[in-house]
């Protein structure tokens, strides 16, 4: 990567390369935005980018900060294969060791050959990269790394692996678009899904030169709408009669559409949030989908018409194929809890009262068992719903305590809008749960954190086969302390270091030895890949308790008794 000195906030550093400079110019994009820490600096460097790079380099650019470039045999193995043809494998492994990110280590450590090859292009990467098979891509990828420079190479491996690991989403990517039209980052999502790379008529819109692109899927991906995270001084600005609540279900967003064809046939499909579709490991719930329309709801398996755990869920989760066993001992549902088209009428600008009412009627229509109504939770006091919040079952969320995250509230005239509104949805979920563990075993970051100690996998204590005491792990935080903490822990794992496996080092874990954190985390699964038997669903570090001998950590008993009724 290139020297960050003269980094900060300067969207036009000299050495930036020109029009005709191949891939350079892109990585030298990516490289001022893994080391921009502003928002504003961020787009500005996106907006300057796609406003001075030709169709249809920066529609590729814009195609992979917003994760929608995929190869099908570039791998990370690939590189690891031609790197370990060209250097001494110990001294890569001490290399990525310490680096702790193998795009950067690679693109650091490769035999340079300047004037090699020509300098490609980002599409000629691209489209080789989409078409070239097995056998020819270790050629084509080792003579673009023999023509590039460090950062160059960097940008490269980053593109193939597919993990930019810049701090851009792909919102924020959308955003920096929408601004070379002046128009709202909405009217960007609005068009966005139906679009493929290198979106020439997208920019063509934007820029004025085209009309707005229109897509002619009829069961396309509508944005998704977000909450705010509800704070305790929040509820002093908010009045209780004009918000609506329900449960917060731990389960998985997604919206499912169906629509027409010309021709009369139907398209059904299943989103996740992101807008992956993700319908054909879902048969059940497709089927089931014979309404033209779309809802807005929670991914769930119920079972004699209640809700189960996550840890349920998870058995339908990530599967490319389903068994008919599959189908039958985790069937799946959605609890619907918005609508946002009701036949061919978009209605996402109706007030959420009424489009709850418009779904009461199109459920009814549809007389589904894999779809329900999210119930609605009384309350007339912010007082009141408190009281349901603490207990669920008693306040007839129709679950088991650990299927609930908490509650949505919503505003009763609030429209279905893109993104993260303000002032529209909230969320307020349960408190965390906390529990006192002793640090095991720590392991280099990525990016901006890849030359510190930052992810940390801790355990509890439990009765070993020899009737003594031993650390079992439970789980891995890498957040939850803020960055001077981190330069403390980065040096207590240094000082405190037993073993090391690669890029992971055995801290000092005793009894009488080692570092305690409190941990928080909202959610308890069993688990066969840790030895404890459990595993944390969302672990934060909450605090680093430097006083407190490992000793008084907490036990796996303490654990066991906050799994699901259902996976004890």
């Amino acid at each position: 990567m290139i020297d960050s000195k003269e980094r900060a906030g300067n969207e036009e550093a000299p050495g930036e390369p020109q029009e005709g400079d191949g891939l350079n110019r892109f990585a030298w994009l990516l490289d001022r935005l893994a080391y921009e820490p502003r928002r504003n600096g961020k787009l500005a460097l996106i907006a300057n980018y796609l406003r001075t790079t030709p169709d249809p380099d920066r529609g590729y650019a814009l195609a992979a900060m917003t994760g929608g470039l995929s190869f099908r045999n570039a791998k990370a193995g690939l590189i690891r294969a031609l790197i370990a043809e060209r250097t001494d494998p110990v001294l890569f492994a001490l290399s990525y060791d310490y680096v702790g990110d193998l795009s950067e280590t690679v693109a650091l450590m490769w035999p340079a050959k300047h004037g090699a090859n020509a300098v490609p292009h980002l599409p000629e990467v691209v489209e080789a990269l989409r078409e070239a098979g097995r056998t020819d891509l270790p050629r084509l990828v080792a003579s673009w790394l023999d023509a590039l420079d460090e950062t160059g190479r960097w940008a490269l491996l980053k593109l193939i692996t597919g993990s930019l690991r810049i701090g851009v989403s792909a919102r924020l990517a959308k955003t920096a678009a929408a601004s070379l039209g002046g128009i709202p980052a909405d009217e960007v999502e609005h068009v966005w899904h139906g679009l493929e790379p290198p979106y020439v008529e997208l920019f063509a819109w934007l820029e004025g030169r085209g009309p707005r692109p229109e897509a002619t899927d009829p069961a396309p991906f509508r944005p998704v709408m977000l909450s705010h995270p509800l704070e305790d001084g929040d509820f002093d600005k908010l009045d209780p009669a004009e918000f609506s609540a329900e449960w917060k279900w731990d389960g998985i967003r997604v919206q499912a559409a169906s629509g027409l064809r010309e021709d009369g046939s139907r398209v059904t499909r299943m989103y996740s949030r992101t807008g992956e579709d993700i319908a054909g490991a879902f048969p059940d719930l497709i089927e089931e989908l014979t309404q033209d329309g779309a809802v807005d709801g929670e991914l769930l398996v119920m079972r004699e018409s209640t809700v189960q755990s996550f840890n349920t869920l998870q058995q339908r989760l990530n599967r490319k194929a389903v068994t008919a066993r599959m189908l039958g001992e985790f069937p799946a549902h959605i609890r619907v809890y918005d609508l946002l088209v009701d036949g061919q009428e978009d209605i996402r600008h109706l007030p959420f009262a009424e489009r709850r009412q418009r779904l009461e009627a199109f459920l009814s229509r549809l007389a589904s068992p894999r779809f329900d109504l999210s119930p609605i939770i009384p309350f007339a006091s912010w007082e009141a719903l408190t009281a349901a919040r603490a207990d669920p079952a008693s306040a007839g969320a129709g679950a088991d305590a650990d299927a609930v995250e908490g509650c949505m509230i919503k505003r009763l005239d609030s429209p279905y809008l893109p993104g993260r509104p303000k002032g529209y949805w909230w969320k307020w979920k349960r408190d965390a749960r906390l529990v006192d563990c002793v640090l095991m075993y720590a392991q280099r970051g990525h990016g901006k954190r890849s030359s510190f100690y930052s992810d940390y996998t801790f355990g509890v204590w439990r009765v070993g086969e020899e009737g003594g005491l031993e650390l079992v792990p439970v789980g891995k935080a890498y957040f939850g302390f803020t960055d001077e903490e981190l330069i403390e822990l980065d040096k207590y794992v240094r000082k405190h270091t037993l073993n090391r496996f690669g890029p992971v080092r055995e801290v000092t874990h005793t009894a009488q030895s080692g570092l305690v954190f409190e941990v928080a985390f909202e959610g308890l699964q069993r688990s066969t890949r840790h030895k404890s038997g459990v595993a944390m669903r969302f672990p934060r570090i909450n605090r680093i308790r430097w006083d407190k001998p490992p000793s008084e950590a907490d036990h796996i008993e303490v654990l066991e008794a906050m799994l699901p009724r259902d996976a004890s």
